[in-house]
């Protein structure tokens, strides 16, 4: 059974919400605040969050990066606000969906449906991306025909992005999840490192593709063959 986290201090979406999750199998637990889903997540063994952007104390925000940074669950935000500023932070801090309010519970379940398959996807050690499988076992990609020699950073970032194909990663958060928090050097390694992958792969656009969204970061999109 998966667990689900629903953060929001409207007591009447989270009835809801609560309603269509456990109608569809899944454990939900509820958070009136930011501090109360944190406490929770310390608790309970949280499989994916939804969280609203504004709620009292710490916000959806503020929770959003704090379980990025310590957790690897799927999150969804949820906001009264369709503008494109909330959802650049809600990215930038971690998001992997967005919904905006108001909207169908069905809606919810479909989308929460989807990205457990994203992840369920990404838990092997092997990410295959059509022609491209990406081994992070024996840190090697092949076409099934011919392995590609990749400096390690190169791996690594193509490797992070594969792992959650359609998320969205700041340059930021691959700065800290590649190259360590540590890094002394700028964000455009990055944007060198995104233009080697690629070339390098430039024969593969009907694979995969790395997209970039001006003024958030990148992300992997894998074609549907």
């Amino acid at each position: 059974m998966k667990h689900l986290l629903l953060a929001d201090d409207n007591a009447n979406i989270r009835k809801l919400l609560r309603y269509a999750m456990t109608k569809e199998g899944y454990q939900v637990y509820e958070a009136q605040d930011g501090l109360e889903a944190v406490r929770l997540m310390e608790q309970e063994p949280i499989d994916l969050a939804v969280i609203d952007i504004m709620m009292p104390g710490m916000d959806g925000f503020d929770l959003c990066e704090y379980i990025r940074t310590n957790y690897n669950i799927p999150i969804i935000m949820l906001t009264a606000l369709d503008q494109l500023t909330d959802k650049a932070q809600g990215y930038l801090r971690g998001t992997d969906d967005y919904v905006t309010k108001p909207f169908e519970p069905e809606e919810l379940v479909f989308r929460v449906k989807a990205l457990f398959r994203r992840y369920h996807r990404t838990s092997s050690d092997l990410i295959r991306m059509n022609r491209i499988v990406i081994d992070r076992k024996n840190r090697e990609v092949s076409d099934g025909h011919t392995v590609f020699i990749m400096p390690m950073k190169e791996f690594e970032l193509l490797s992070q992005l594969a792992q959650y194909p359609g998320r969205l990663f700041s340059r930021d958060e691959l700065i800290r999840l590649v190259w360590g928090a540590d890094y002394e050097g700028d964000d455009h390694t990055v944007v060198v490192h995104i233009k080697r992958l690629r070339q390098r792969f430039a024969d593969y656009a009907e694979d995969f593709a790395i997209q970039t969204v001006r003024g958030i970061g990148y992300k992997i999109e894998v074609k549907t063959q």
